[in-house]
């Protein structure tokens, strides 16, 4: 029976009601937990959670050498302080999000083993009514709430994006995708080729090159990299200093994102030199013949996202022999290997596709509001988080350039003085509306694709809302000029409907 068949035959059973249902116990759900707990703590709130327990991507995703791309101390919550490297493992953020939910009661607050299969709105009643079903027993599980604050990601969990290439079929050893990496995965003393050269490739190359026989970077082409020392010598010295945690938080966390957004804004102003800076880099570990084939991208800095490379591990790997680069494209995959379209053969025990993942919008949900399937794509964003047609719900979509989370507590202290504002006018129902000076107003793509063109989201365009051509109708993706704007967002504006 699927999850739609089990809510149509489901019996009458007891409903809780809630003023807030988040989705997600990933990095943003509960970091909205902690926010509405100690901004609106009168309020009732459950959380949703899909996975048997909280991490969301940093649970999904088990794959060797698996971490951040980000620094703690910007993805990390403001308001926790972060005490170890920069760079963490899953493993020392899951800690983290623990703590936080430890030292703040909210597990009281999660539901774990409960997928949100279904979400209506009636405008009659004024609520959501959400089924979930528990992933332990299959049966579905029915909640209503006020309102809902979308905080699931922007990826299907449950299987990674492979390409089909000729001649998978005729593969003898094991295809892998990293969002599904199996336990009994062994690869010590084998060929591993790894097709793909983002951040999940970076990170898996120098986890298994040692075990490995041989591990090979397969790239159609090349990506920028930052390389660097995964310390943060202010915090090292501040602490040295004795400075309090809490202080030495704010300070470097200020500091970085100081550093990030020149180095932003440089990489419009001036990308050849943000360019020569990135590749120099990489000449500190690879010769510069290898850095030019490999290495030397043909777009822009930022065009796609920049992963850090702590150490220069990747590049270590590849500069003692245990990692190689391949530049070109797959003809087919054979028997033991991949030929390539240079006519080139690649041998191989085992092929990880780190190819990307499937965009999901709003978690794969079935929506309905007032009785009429959502088209999300059909309708327009204001700034990134809410959606014309939709009433009370508030969507999670963190930065590119910048960290997720960073987004996620700003759209948290938004969600808290909006629903503090209906409060205080008596209002029970808020939607954003096109205005009569926005009539006409182009309506486009949710992001530029020149501006920013990850292979996800040109896969899943067609599933995002679209955008306007004016600031408060599009997702900015400028954390420096929203960390600004979104307190000063006017919430009597015409572009918010009340009832």
């Amino acid at each position: 029976m699927t999850a739609m068949e089990a809510l149509k035959s489901r019996k009458a059973a007891a409903v809780e009601h809630f003023d807030v249902l988040i989705a997600g116990a990933g990095i943003s759900g509960v970091g909205g937990a902690y926010h509405l707990g100690k901004q609106m703590p009168d309020t009732s709130y459950v959380v949703l959670e899909a996975q048997a327990s909280y991490g969301g991507t940093w649970r999904t995703h088990r794959y060797p050498g698996i971490r951040s791309d980000s620094d703690l101390y910007t993805f990390g919550y403001r308001f926790k302080p972060w005490v170890g490297p920069p760079i963490a493992t899953a493993a020392e953020i899951l800690k983290y999000m623990g703590d936080v939910i430890d030292e703040n009661d909210l597990a009281r607050h999660i539901r774990y083993g409960h997928k949100i299969i279904h979400a209506a709105w009636s405008s009659d009643d004024n609520r959501w009514t959400i089924d979930a079903i528990a992933t332990d027993s299959g049966d579905i599980r029915r909640f209503t709430a006020n309102f809902l604050w979308m905080c699931q990601g922007y990826y299907a969990h449950d299987e990674g994006y492979t390409p089909e290439w000729p001649g998978m079929g005729d593969f003898k050893g094991r295809i892998v995708h990293p969002q599904s990496w199996p336990d009994d995965l062994d690869t010590k003393g084998r060929n591993v080729v790894v097709i793909g050269s983002g951040a999940t490739a970076a990170t898996l190359i120098p986890a298994m090159a040692g075990d490995c026989r041989h591990v090979t970077m397969l790239q159609r082409s090349p990506t920028f990299f930052r390389t660097g020392r995964n310390v943060v010598e202010l915090a090292d010295t501040l602490r040295q200093l004795q400075v309090n945690e809490d202080w030495i938080h704010e300070i470097v966390r200020r500091k970085l994102l100081f550093d990030q957004d020149t180095f932003t804004r440089m990489s419009f102003d001036d990308p050849e030199r943000v360019k020569n800076e990135l590749l120099m880099g990489v000449k500190a570990f690879l010769q510069p013949d290898d850095v030019e084939k490999h290495f030397t991208p043909s777009y822009r800095p930022w065009r796609q996202r920049i992963a850090f490379i702590p150490d220069g591990d990747l590049f270590e790997s590849i500069k003692s022999g245990q990692a190689s680069v391949v530049t070109d494209e797959i003809e087919t995959f054979t028997a033991d290997g991949i030929k390539l379209k240079s006519g080139a053969t690649l041998p191989a025990d085992i092929i990880v596709t780190a190819t990307g993942f499937h965009l999901s919008a709003l978690g794969g949900i079935d929506f309905v509001v007032d009785g009429k399937p959502l088209a999300f794509g059909d309708t327009v964003t204001y700034r990134g988080m809410m959606f014309t047609g939709v009433p009370n719900m508030v969507w999670v979509f963190g930065y590119f350039r910048a960290s997720w989370t960073l987004r996620a507590d700003l759209v948290a202290d938004f969600v808290c003085r909006l629903l503090t504002h209906m409060r205080d006018k008596g209002a029970h129902q808020v939607m954003p509306v096109l205005r009569p000076e926005d009539a006409g107003m182009p309506l486009l793509p949710w992001i530029d694709p020149e501006d920013f063109n990850p292979g996800y989201l040109m896969r899943g365009m067609h599933l995002l809302p679209k955008r306007g051509a004016k600031p408060e109708w599009q997702h900015s993706q400028n954390y420096w000029r929203e960390k600004d704007q979104f307190p000063l967002i006017d919430l009597d504006d015409p572009a918010f409907a009340y009832r």
